[in-house]
């Protein structure tokens, strides 16, 4: 029997593995709040196929139960700002979207409190709001829920820092309301022995433009799935990426945008360094992967999208999947493409540096450099720049780059 306590889906499409008709699009995947509406995910699925579920500490079937809870500690808020903790009842919870597996249906019905953050109609926020999210501790299991709103017209930048160990599971929710601009930063610098699961639920109103900005660079296996939603035409938003993955690591991105209004604009770029353990040792290799898909439906006339993957391969003993997906249902668009490679260090690049006296290994580190720029100069917070950059430099020391 479901849950009395939890809120109702009301998506109808039935999941896949229940023997049901199959979904007509990625855009329409079963979503409930319900753990037993989901079977225990298989490794034969596709959207968990690149997963190394031994890994998971039990997330996806079950027997990880809660143990501990996360810490919550948040700054810079001021007038026109609310922080409230809300329980599992709280009829704003699941707007920004519902869970669509059974990891992140887990954590909706485990959490203990959730945290919703609501910047006010027309407020502008000249700082931003920095939430610190601490993991429930080495062997720990914590789950979260987190939701951002932005009410109409407001604009705001939200650091998201997630630090610490254990195994955790979250939802977290971006609601931002007609002609509201958000830009979001969540860097993941969790400790060695953090796995964890995120899905991020965004909910774009008329007009409204999200930057949304992802960097992984801690944890032992992170798996973080973004969904995007547009409500009303006008919608704007990018999504950038930045991870580096160190021997052991298994880092994975997995991204929907679900163009179902017109007129909307979507840009997708993420870039990946790897570098794994120079024993040879299997065990240790550097795991990356990037799925990237978006659903263009008929009703999304005058869309705009495109969506890029680049991946530096720095040593042996590291593999980087990419596979970008585009799903057009109609051809009365401004444009949609995608692009993905992954390789080594451009030799030609390299060549050009040291024939003007630059050593191989400070060449190697400037290519390095400049392959992130690109990301690293689009954040709007100097803190945040600075310090992406001081833990690049220090895993290119771990690199001997």
């Amino acid at each position: 029997m479901a849950d009395p306590t939890l809120p109702v889906s009301s998506t109808p499409v039935a999941p896949v593995n229940r023997g049901e008709a199959a979904p007509v699009n990625k855009g329409e995947m079963f979503t409930s709040f319900d753990v037993e509406a989901f079977e225990v995910p298989s490794p034969r699925e596709e959207v968990w196929r690149f997963t190394p579920f031994r890994r998971l500490r039990g997330l996806h079937d079950g027997s990880a139960q809660r143990t501990a809870d996360p810490v919550f500690e948040i700054s810079g808020t001021g007038e026109g700002v609310t922080v409230e903790t809300v329980g599992r009842d709280d009829k704003r919870l699941g707007e920004g979207g519902i869970p669509f597996d059974r990891v992140s249906a887990q954590a909706f019905s485990s959490f203990t409190d959730a945290t919703v953050v609501t910047v006010g109609r027309e407020v502008e926020l000249s700082e931003p709001v920095v939430v610190e999210v601490t993991g429930p501790g080495e062997g720990e299991v914590g789950f979260g829920h987190l939701q951002i709103r932005l009410e109409a017209f407001a604009r705001a930048v939200v650091v998201l820092d997630q630090k610490g160990g254990g195994t955790y599971a979250e939802n977290i929710e971006f609601v931002v309301g007609d002609s509201a601009a958000l830009t979001v930063v969540n860097v993941h610098d969790w400790a060695d022995d953090m796995v964890h699961v995120a899905a991020h639920h965004v909910r774009v109103g008329r007009d409204a433009v999200v930057r949304h900005f992802a960097i992984s660079l801690g944890g032992n296996l992170v798996r973080l799935s973004p969904v995007v939603h547009y409500d009303a035409p006008g919608g704007d938003v990018e999504l950038w990426g930045l991870y580096f993955a160190d021997a052991g690591q298994h880092l994975e991105q997995r991204l929907l945008v679900d163009h179902s209004q017109p007129n909307c604009r979507s840009n997708v770029v993420y870039k990946g360094a790897l570098q794994g353990d120079l024993t040879g040792d299997r065990t240790r290799e550097a795991h990356t992967v990037w799925i990237g898909d978006v659903l263009i439906r008929p009703a999304a006339e005058g869309t705009d999208t495109f969506e890029l993957n680049r991946n530096l391969v720095l040593t042996d003993n590291a593999r980087a999947d990419s596979v970008p997906n585009l799903e057009i249902e109609t051809g009365e668009i401004v444009g949609a493409g995608h692009a993905s490679a992954t390789g080594r260090f451009d030799d030609e690049q390299l060549f050009y540096l040291q024939a003007r006296g630059i050593p191989e290994d400070q060449a190697r580190r400037l290519v390095i450099r400049g392959f992130f720029r690109e990301i690293i100069a689009k954040i709007a917070v100097p803190d945040i720049r600075e310090r992406l950059e001081a833990a690049i430099e220090y895993e290119l020391e771990i690199a001997g780059a």
